[in-house]
């Protein structure tokens, strides 16, 4: 209990750090320093993947709303995760003479093409959240600390499971399950969790029953609910899973759209509250909120869309001014054309003892939003 007490306290302190750190530096508070006539003159494409995930709508309209505040026009375009629909809206924002794209990629491999067109014409590209891949077309990179996302759902799961006092002879079972294959960010997410979960799982200290460990084995297509849905309950089934059947701890789940499936799964074999297994997540959405706060959900890593959206604004204000924007990493984000200037800002996670701060008081929802 101390351990959870002191996790918890370390959590809340983290918080207060991520206002600062992702809002540090004259150009990214809100990004008014941009100059009434020029952002005024300036039209910044901003392309999500799509609005089937609660998260991309609140980072869509963050984004927009921290840009027009700052006097820029905005085209905020959702492709319903569809590549070629996506190219194609990225191809009307340059025709249009959009000076800045913001970028939240499909398939981050998918866009090199149409950003050579980009390139061409001097347009300034900015990765949001997700890493464009084999393009130099892409000047800077925003996003959160993607490997220490997986880290803490992996200390996360250490410290709830007391793993560091187990031994073989009394393990834990799990399995594991990560987001879609074409996105770059589940090789930092569950790198991050694999870097933390492995050498239990080495040990004997975790088992995974199922055998399935690799990264192509845990991954979920398009990080999709029913795919994740589908693939725990033929868990379910061959391993013999349930509250009267075979053992289940914990599941490791790389964020909540993955985690809604699992925990879809899970109750329909008659899993409850008292006796579910530990279930992580990312991106703290509604429906995991309300889930955690019912005993079916015991984390979710907390990404402010607000601090993004004022460091992305920064950016933006950086470049029509000509300077250089904040940065504070440039050694680990390589999309195969060399390492990408980038701006990590700090996640932190949620559970049942803290979301109050983190979430309500926040203003990042309101109270009823999760009843």
């Amino acid at each position: 209990m101390k351990k959870l007490i002191a996790f918890g306290l370390a959590a809340l302190m983290v918080t207060g750090s991520l206002f600062v750190s992702c809002n540090k530096g004259g150009s990214s508070a809100g990004g008014s320093s941009a100059g009434g006539s020029s952002a005024k003159a300036t039209a910044v494409g901003v392309s999500m993947p799509t609005k089937d995930l609660q998260r991309w709508n609140q980072d869509g309209e963050n984004m927009k709303k921290k840009l027009e505040e700052a006097g820029y026009k905005v085209d905020l375009q959702y492709a319903n995760n569809d590549i070629a629909t996506q190219t194609s809206q990225i191809e009307n924002m340059i025709t249009k003479g959009d000076k800045v794209l913001v970028i939240a990629s499909i398939d981050g491999s998918a866009l090199k093409n149409v950003l050579d067109s980009a390139k061409k014409k001097g347009i300034k590209v900015i990765a949001y959240d997700r890493l464009i891949m084999n393009s130099d077309a892409v000047s800077y990179y925003a996003t959160f600390d993607n490997y220490k996302v997986g880290t803490i759902q992996g200390d996360f799961l250490v410290d709830r499971l007391n793993l560091k006092s187990r031994s073989a002879s009394n393990p834990v079972y799990m399995e594991l399950f990560t987001g879609s294959p074409d996105d770059n960010n589940i090789n930092f997410f569950f790198g991050g969790a694999m870097d933390v979960l492995k050498p239990y799982i080495d040990s004997g200290v975790i088992v995974v029953p199922s055998g399935q460990t690799s990264k192509a084995q845990c991954a979920t297509l398009n990080w999709s609910t029913e795919e994740a849905q589908k693939r725990m309950e033929n868990l379910i089934t061959s391993q013999g899973y349930g509250p009267k059947g075979k053992k289940l701890d914990a599941v490791y789940s790389s964020n909540d759209s993955c985690a809604m499936g699992i925990t879809n799964a899970l109750e329909g074999a008659g899993y409850t509250a008292e006796n579910f297994p530990l279930i992580t997540g990312q991106d703290c959405d509604k429906p995991s909120v309300k889930n955690m706060l019912k005993g079916t959900q015991a984390m979710s890593i907390f990404k402010d869309t607000r601090t993004l959206a004022d460091k992305v604004v920064g950016m933006v204000d950086a470049i029509m001014q000509g300077k250089e924007p904040e940065i504070n990493d440039t050694k680990t984000y390589d999309n195969g054309t060399g390492i990408i200037p980038s701006y990590l800002c700090d996640p932190v996670f949620a559970t049942t003892e803290n979301y109050k701060s983190l979430l309500i008081d926040s203003g990042y929802y309101k109270e009823s939003d999760l009843q």
